[in-house]
């Protein structure tokens, strides 16, 4: 594993433990599948739970791969992203890729 690799995996571990550290793991291993689901059926936001049915037609999509570019931005549009904190990059990459897709749609 690569140096920048290796940071990589011990800031998401870091970050993970500091998400679940309050977390009541006695109550979630003692949930039952009857209890999320009758959860997830009262949740009108909620996706609805995977079944066999579904498994079968799922398929693996690999996202597309990205390339290192350099890229002039506007100072202020840097800032703006960056201020919303780590992976800024991911960020921008979103809004562009809501743009062209956008674009794809409306111009065939």
């Amino acid at each position: 594993m690569s140096g920048k690799d290796e940071r990589t995996t011990r800031n998401r571990a870091r970050t993970l433990r500091e998400k679940t550290a309050n977390a009541d793991w006695q109550r979630f291993d003692s949930t039952t599948e009857e209890e999320i689901a009758a959860q997830v059926a009262a949740d009108p936001d909620a996706a609805p739970l995977l079944d066999d049915e579904m498994l079968e037609r799922a398929r693996w999509v690999e996202p597309p791969p990205k390339q290192a570019i350099s890229l002039r931005i506007d100072a202020d549009v840097l800032h703006w992203f960056r201020s919303r904190g780590p992976r800024y990059q991911s960020r921008i990459n979103r809004v562009l890729r809501a743009y062209v897709e956008s674009e794809r749609r409306r111009n065939g």
